[in-house]
């Protein structure tokens, strides 16, 4: 008498076929969009409005933010703000890598393709704060010039 008994299947194979399936399906379809070209921001996108900012802590823990070209303060921020602190701790934590001073200006712009970036010219490094959403953007569109001006 055979009584060998078959273990029931951990995952169904029909189950694992579908899977495969829709994961072929999904890295076509983002290889297809890559190619397209839609999804990538255009780099060499104009400057609509642009400021150089320096960003220092105060004794209290606040921050002020300065225009670094004519020296005044624009604002000085105190308690929580943690995308804006966030966003400065990971630019700064480049700088460290590389062992530049944290005193030079950071660039803020926005640009005609609708992209509101901080970069870092030091370091080269950018964060396009509107991905973050309209909220966290916010927190930083307040200290540029007019939309209409030009840098």
């Amino acid at each position: 008498m055979n009584s060998a008994v078959q273990a029931p299947e951990l995952i169904p194979r029909r189950a694992l076929w579908v899977g495969a399936a829709a994961l072929a399906a999904t890295l076509l379809a983002a290889g297809a969009f890559h190619r397209s070209g839609k999804g990538a921001p255009a780099a060499d996108a104009p400057v609509l409005a642009q400021r150089r900012l320096q960003f220092t802590d105060l004794p209290d823990g606040g921050i002020a933010i300065v225009d670094a070209a004519s020296g005044s303060t624009l604002d000085t921020l105190r308690g929580e703000h943690g995308f804006l602190r966030g966003t400065l701790r990971a630019l700064v934590r480049e700088r460290r890598q590389r062992g530049l001073t944290q005193q030079d200006a950071l660039l803020l712009s926005a640009r005609a393709d609708g992209r509101l970036v901080l970069s870092d010219p030091a370091t080269g490094a950018h964060i396009d704060l509107r991905s973050f959403g309209p909220a966290n953007a916010a927190a930083f569109a307040r200290w540029l010039p007019s939309q209409g001006a030009r840098p």
